[in-house]
């Protein structure tokens, strides 16, 4: 393992983040040479992020705790105008109100992983809509243009993936690399930010960033990526069958999420120790050694920890009480994911295919007729045989509830108003 004398980048070494650096010595220097500020952007085309931009956020944490001052940048003004890495097709545009919206929701997250502030090592928030918005677009191609080839542009993945599936990328996509780039300068000019992190997919669009500065400032910037995470079958971060792993609570309930580290697969517990949760690297290293039946109390310390990061001790707690409860008491907890419905609605019974859809157990009710021919659906425990069947107030368990599963993992309780 690589040795630095910069803690940011021995950390990251350890943990498993780098990938890529435009130049590992000087950045290391450099981030010797007293406080420093770094960035990474996340556009603003969803109200929350998911756990695929939670390796950024730990960088950004990473980076904050070795004593330096990171930024995390809104895409105020590059939403408006669609990244095109790893994109299939063109990003549905958002007006203003809707990207503030988005904006206001992303927000929320990096306050439980950055302390904020005006110290020299505080986090700032910044929206790149403050100088996108003001350019004068002949002024701005004079400018800044001459220093872009389209030559190169061409053979960026983000372009040359899409021209080889003969997928359209319009003239507004291909400056968004420009954009991007031109971000690094201005944030050089204001706050003498010397680095950009991101995804390894980012590489060419920080390099740009890199290379602009020094042309036309004389700037020494620099470029850092992680590896491109996917799990150890190979599934991409972030998604499930169910849908996005989301980070704000409001789309995804903390039980829930701590369910999606408690499931994860049993090759990928050390690694995502390392990466998502602050735990000393000795004691991850004592809990990747664990094999057998172990393995599952590894996941559960890896379930907590990461839950406590991005939803408060108290919420991991109660997630992981809840679950101790459904899974190993055969009771359940007042965390599970729950509906309310009316007592007369209920009195007149209701089919149970509607239930499942309205508690979010399935998305569909040819998906709960499904699971209950696969023998996967259960009410109070007991397995549902007849797709006709209704629930009904007879069905309430003496804690006035009724309990629905899809399967050993997700349960949901039906409750009367």
């Amino acid at each position: 393992m690589t040795s630095y004398k910069s803690d940011f980048l021995n950390i990251l070494e350890a943990r498993g983040f780098i990938h890529q650096c435009s130049d590992f010595d000087a950045l290391d220097a450099k981030l010797m040479d007293g406080v420093q500020s770094a960035y990474i952007g996340f556009d603003a085309t969803a109200d929350s992020l998911h756990v695929g931009s939670l390796v950024q956020i730990m960088m950004l944490y990473w980076f904050q705790q070795s004593g330096h001052k990171p930024i995390t940048l809104m895409g105020g003004g590059t939403t408006k105008v669609g990244d095109p890495s790893g994109k299939d097709a063109s990003r549905k545009m958002l007006d203003e109100v809707g990207i503030e919206k988005n904006i206001n929701g992303i927000q929320q997250i990096f306050t439980k992983y950055l302390k904020y502030g005006n110290g020299d090592t505080d986090a700032m928030m910044v929206n790149n809509a403050d100088w996108l918005d003001q350019l004068n677009y002949v002024d701005f191609l004079r400018d800044y243009g001459p220093h872009f080839t389209i030559n190169r542009m061409m053979t960026f993945d983000s372009v040359k993936l899409r021209l080889e599936r003969e997928q359209p990328l319009t003239f507004l996509e291909f400056n968004y690399m420009i954009l991007q780039a031109y971000d690094f300068v201005e944030l050089n000019r204001r706050f003498e930010t010397i680095l950009q992190m991101g995804g390894s997919d980012q590489w060419g669009n920080i390099i740009n960033g890199v290379e602009l500065g020094r042309r036309t400032d004389g700037a020494g910037l620099f470029a850092l990526t992680t590896p491109l995470l996917t799990t150890a079958s190979g599934a991409k971060m972030g998604k499930t069958a169910d849908g996005a792993v989301w980070l704000n609570a409001d789309k995804l309930s903390p039980y829930d999420y701590w369910q999606y580290w408690r499931n994860i697969e049993d090759d990928d517990v050390g690694r995502f120790l390392k990466l998502f949760t602050t735990l000393p690297m000795d004691e991850i290293a004592k809990l990747e050694a664990l094999q057998g039946a172990e393995i599952n109390e590894t996941k559960k310390v890896l379930a907590f920890e990461a839950t406590k990061l991005c939803h408060g001790e108290k919420a991991a707690q109660e997630a992981q009480n809840t679950a101790a409860k459904v899974f190993e008491q055969g009771s359940v907890g007042d965390d599970l994911p729950s509906i309310t419905i009316d007592t007369a609605r209920l009195a007149g019974g209701i089919s149970v295919l509607d239930l499942f859809v309205e508690t979010g157990l399935t998305e569909s009710k040819g998906e709960a007729k499904r699971l209950i021919k696969g023998g996967g659906a259960k009410l109070n425990d007991n397995k549902i045989e007849d797709q006709e069947l209704s629930a009904s107030d007879s069905d309430l368990t003496d804690e006035g509830y009724i309990k629905l599963s899809a399967g050993k993992k997700k349960h949901a309780l039906v409750k009367i108003a």
